[in-house]
């Protein structure tokens, strides 16, 4: 069975455009380029981890169905049970990855973007799917096969696509009530102080509204995180946290060290100054290439993103060195863009040893294509 996430990814793309036709109709700028790219190098990164591991982590549950569910749900009744089951564990996943530092390092990417439009809904992380994998498996002994989970969880995932746009407004009525809507979601991704750490929900928002975490949407939502990234590097973008919480550790003493890991990302060790800046008044990250340069980002982004949709598409009949010199490749890349769009001094040169990589890449593929 072909997965619906690589199925979607034309349709997720029309979607963006006609985004970004609406809001050119409507005088809104929701896009900047830079910031888009980047978000769409960290969707092609996670995807890239998803062609290595992805296969294992469904293994995972398999086995654990295969050997400790107490009972085999079928029918009608597998797949009832899977879409709330799989509705109210990703609930807490979320919610837990927001006051738990480790798994806060694992979804920070999501929420780095200064932006709110479609194509941050394809911001992840390369660690999300191992952090909520273990969130996932009691639906494994519960008896929910894996077939069924898998088509679940993306179907929820396919949901949370369409509510990351601010051009939908508030919609009223019996669906507000149930339904997690892109008014909810934008509470969710802003770091107003009253709307931090609120709106967990994926498909459904009634969890939020039972245990407590609910918010309405008022104020006008700024973006991004509470300390901004401050950079286009994709690979710098998945691991900074994780950097952040090891500097902590060292500076800190007895317990703290290892406390950090597990804290709240609002808490606060001793000897440390509290982040208190303005967040409604900051301005956002946007460092301003050359049009050439833009226009040249913007051509090598069409071709890595076919690149990436080719390696989702066949990565199963790839040998092992053919995928990761397509993943090498591709990675080169993403940070060769961001570097040239910051105007980085290395990044002419990682351009070109990307390009070398690519050139490789075909080689290996070629010549590893079974006979």
């Amino acid at each position: 069975m072909r997965d619906p996430i690589t199925l979607a990814v034309p349709g997720f793309f029309v979607l963006i455009g006609v985004e970004l036709l609406v809001a050119r109709a409507r005088r809104a700028r929701v896009y900047r380029l830079a910031d888009a790219l980047t978000d769409l190098s960290c969707g092609v990164s996670s995807q890239i981890e998803a062609a290595f591991f992805a296969a294992l982590q469904l293994s995972i549950y398999a086995l654990l169905f295969e050997q400790f569910r107490a009972v085999t749900l079928s029918g009608w009744k597998a797949w009832a049970f899977a879409f709330v089951g799989v509705d109210f564990l990703y609930y807490w996943w979320h919610r837990l990855s927001h006051e738990v530092n480790l798994l806060w390092g694992a979804h920070v990417v999501h929420h780095q973007s200064e932006d709110y439009n479609l194509a941050v809904a394809l911001r992840q992380s390369i660690t999300t799917s191992w952090s909520s994998l273990p969130f996932y498996l009691p639906l494994a002994f519960a008896g929910v096969p894996p077939l069924v989970f898998a088509v679940t969880h993306a179907l929820s995932t396919l949901y949370q696509f369409w509510i990351h746009t601010q051009l939908v407004g508030k919609l009223r009525g019996p669906i507000d009530w149930i339904l997690n809507l892109p008014s909810h979601h934008r509470v969710h991704h802003a770091v107003n102080p009253q709307y931090l750490d609120k709106n967990y929900g994926a498909t459904l928002i009634v969890w939020d509204r039972l245990f407590g975490t609910y918010v309405e949407e008022e104020e006008r939502c700024v973006y991004g995180i509470t300390r901004p990234l401050g950079s286009l590097n994709p690979l710098w973008a998945q691991v900074h946290y994780f950097i952040e919480l090891a500097r902590r550790s060292l500076h800190l003493r007895g317990l703290d060290r290892a406390r950090v890991w597990l804290a709240s990302p609002a808490w606060v060790g001793r000897g440390e100054a509290k982040y208190s800046a303005d967040v409604l008044h900051r301005p956002k990250y946007d460092p301003k290439a050359s049009a050439g340069v833009r226009r040249y980002v913007f051509a090598q982004y069409v071709l890595l993103l076919a690149g990436t949709s080719a390696l989702m598409t066949f990565k199963a009949s790839l040998t092992l060195p053919a995928l990761v010199a397509v993943s090498v490749a591709l990675v080169g890349g993403l940070v060769a863009m961001g570097g040239l769009l910051e105007q980085k001094k290395w990044a002419r040169l990682a351009e070109a040893a990307r390009l070398a990589a690519t050139v490789v890449a075909v080689i290996v593929l070629v010549h590893g294509r079974p006979g």
